[in-house]
């Protein structure tokens, strides 16, 4: 698995840990979705294997997948790496706990009761820190201010700027950054090998850099989508067949996936045609994008029914080639 659009990130790992002087807690800070947490795996791996066995290791974070380390980890069985995240739910397995609790966080000291296993060093990896409720924070501030030797903390972090500021002080900060298309396209044919280069395109477009954010809708024919959005605005739909139709078909309950894109990318498409108006076709774009970000955020929050929330989306889409003459 390679990781994209983050040399800067690798290249200060990589500085630190060869200089022989890795700071002991890291903060990975930026939006979802970008790479944080394959970074925080692959350095977590990297300190592992290059204490243990470091020949032929390779460049960057990278470990081959026959390396002992690497087997051992993928195995789940790595005496000397503790993962942290949130949890599946007791009685709801198919759902996660909204939150690290300070158990999780307590269950690491056992890490550090014994000498390490493989090497001399150790790694946690917490995904994410934003996840910990107070008191787990607390409990993890504790080996922040007292590090136990040769032992890194990757802690992934999407709002670095709620973090406890005494853990931010006891951090060293790497900056993520939102990726090219061109890194986007190629982490996205990694993950998804199979995926023509219109569907790659599509789901480009909808990540916003962020090709986490992207694998969300693989396989959703988002090209499809977005053919029928622009079909709208392009042509409108006089007769509500158009809009009828994808309203029904979005409905469905196999649909819902397709249904969060279509809430996605029905008001981002009115804001790409607002841009590129002006006068009064610009204010009834506007009106129209105004309404449909308003009523695609509320509607899951809101259990809006799917079929008349699609309907009314695609008339707003419709109305930009039929301008509304009391905007």
């Amino acid at each position: 698995m390679r990781l994209f659009g983050q040399d800067a990130a690798v290249s200060a790992f990589r500085d630190a840990l060869d200089s022989g002087k890795l700071h002991h807690a890291w903060l990975l800070g930026g939006p979802k979705g970008i790479g944080k947490a394959l970074f925080a795996d692959m350095a977590a791996r990297r300190v592992l294997a290059q204490a243990a066995a470091p020949h032929g290791l390779g460049d960057g974070l990278s470990v081959p997948d026959s390396h002992p380390t690497a087997q051992l980890i993928a195995a789940g069985s790595h005496p000397d790496l503790r993962r942290l995240q949130r949890l599946p739910r007791d009685r709801k397995p198919d759902e996660l706990a909204r939150n690290i609790s300070v158990n999780q966080v307590r269950g690491i000291q056992s890490l550090f009761a014994t000498t390490p296993s493989m090497s001399d060093w150790r790694s946690v990896v917490i995904d994410a820190i934003d996840d910990l409720e107070r008191s787990a924070a607390n409990a993890l501030l504790k080996n922040l201010e007292e590090p136990p030797a040769k032992c890194v903390f990757l802690l992934v972090c999407h709002s670095p700027g709620r973090i406890l500021p005494t853990i931010r002080s006891r951090c060293r900060m790497l900056k993520f950054s939102r990726l090219s298309d061109d890194a986007m396209t190629s982490a996205i044919a990694q993950a998804e090998p199979q995926l023509d280069e219109e569907e790659r395109a599509a789901l480009v477009k909808i990540g916003n850099g962020a090709p986490g954010q992207a694998l969300q809708y693989a396989g959703l024919d988002i090209a499809g989508l977005d053919a029928t959005i622009r079909s709208l605005i392009a042509k409108g739909d006089a007769g509500n067949n158009a809009r009828a139709a994808i309203a029904q078909s979005l409905a469905l309950k196999k649909a819902q996936p397709r249904y969060e894109a279509f809430l996605e990318r029905a008001p981002a498409a009115i804001a790409s045609y607002a841009r590129q108006q002006e006068g009064r076709a610009l204010e009834q774009a506007v009106s129209a994008w105004e309404e449909a970000r308003s009523l695609a955020g509320g509607a899951q929050r809101l259990s809006l029914d799917p079929q008349t929330t699609v309907f009314t989306l695609a008339g707003l889409l419709a109305s930009l080639h039929e301008p509304r003459h009391d905007a």
